[in-house]
């Protein structure tokens, strides 16, 4: 046998004396197999660094131990969330596999479904879906939690957070500072999280009187190129605004750069704001003020929940909704009497 080939389960039960059949129950952990020969198999499948085919262990035990995490692609959002997962996942029996489209996903109505379907089953014993396109009614039998979907919570278990009200909170921030003509990049309108947040940023300004200028509103997609023309775009305006609400971090950041290339500075001329506090806004200069989603308690919560509903317990609550909050950092300030229009 050469050092390089797979070492096979005919192989340990050679080198063994014994036969397949014994080193398949030494695996599986069946019974039959006296205390001698159960040290001896389990010492040949340490010398020889065997591992039991994956595929084949879920055919006969109709589970891999094995949770899979299915992301559109890996940016800042699903990079946090997948950091509560790994933190979930440590001590509970099961392994993780992400699953990554690399923003390639083609049909964005259906790339979770044919993914699912090539790992559900002899692969994962159940997925994660982040911010699913998929209309989950149609996803197969294999137990899944979505993360923040699409189109809202579903029949089935969901995570998610308060969008709405933290979009209120980020724009209530800026109109207390003085703000009146408040910009806002919004997300992409296939999201239902991106709806909320338009429409917490749009309550709080008719809550405090200030009337909604179309003019303000612009697409940033949750994308950096795209939310830099638009707020160029913005910036360049005949009526400026003074502040800037932009549905996630990274269009927010994407805003301080257009600002910074139009000579403005942030928070001089322009306050900014951005959602999600993702590590990158922290490290922004100036360092962002945001609205703080729990993404990494969202990614624990999920595994934790798939968890339970892989193994049948109970779930107390299968859509839950977590809290969002202000993080007040150096991208904004109060609006002085005569700003500079």
């Amino acid at each position: 046998m050469q050092p390089s080939s797979r070492v096979t389960i005919r192989d340990v039960a050679a080198r063994a004396g014994v036969s397949v059949a014994t080193v398949s129950k030494v695996i599986n952990e069946r019974y039959g197999v006296s205390a001698a020969t159960l040290a001896k198999v389990r010492a040949v499948i340490e010398e020889l660094g065997y591992e039991a085919s994956l595929v084949a262990q879920s055919l006969r035990n109709h589970r891999t131990n094995v949770i899979g995490i299915l992301v559109a692609d890996l940016e800042p959002f699903s990079t946090e969330l997948l950091k509560g997962a790994a933190d979930a996942i440590r001590g509970s029996g099961f392994e993780l596999v992400v699953y990554s489209a690399g923003g390639r996903t083609g049909d964005p109505s259906g790339w979770e479904k044919r993914y699912l379907s090539r790992l559900s089953g002899t692969l994962v014993d159940g997925a994660v879906l982040v911010t699913p396109a998929v209309s989950l009614e149609a996803v197969p039998g294999t137990p899944v939690v979505a993360v923040d979907p699409h189109t809202g919570p579903s029949h089935l278990p969901t995570i998610d957070s308060d969008n709405l009200r933290g979009a209120q909170l980020a724009t209530e921030h800026l109109l207390d500072l003085g703000h009146r003509r408040i910009g806002f990049l919004a997300g992409r309108p296939d999201l239902e999280s991106a709806s909320l947040r338009k429409a917490g940023y749009l309550r709080a300004l008719e809550a405090a009187g200030v009337p909604a200028d179309e003019s303000l509103i612009r697409i940033g997609a949750y994308d950096p190129e795209v939310s830099a023309a638009s707020a160029h775009a913005l910036l360049t305006g005949p009526d400026r605004p003074t502040a800037v609400f932009a549905a996630n971090d990274i269009s927010a950041i994407a805003t301080v750069g257009a600002a910074r290339e139009l000579g403005l500075s942030v928070p001089d001329d322009l306050s900014v704001v951005g959602f999600d506090n993702v590590p990158e806004s922290a490290l922004c200069s100036p360092p962002l003020t945001t609205v703080d989603q729990p993404i990494r308690e969202m990614g624990h919560r999920a595994i934790s929940m798939l968890i339970a509903l892989i193994n049948g317990d109970e779930v107390e609550r299968t859509h839950v909704t977590l809290d969002t909050g202000l993080v007040v950092r150096s991208s904004t300030r109060a609006l002085s009497r005569s700003p500079l229009l």
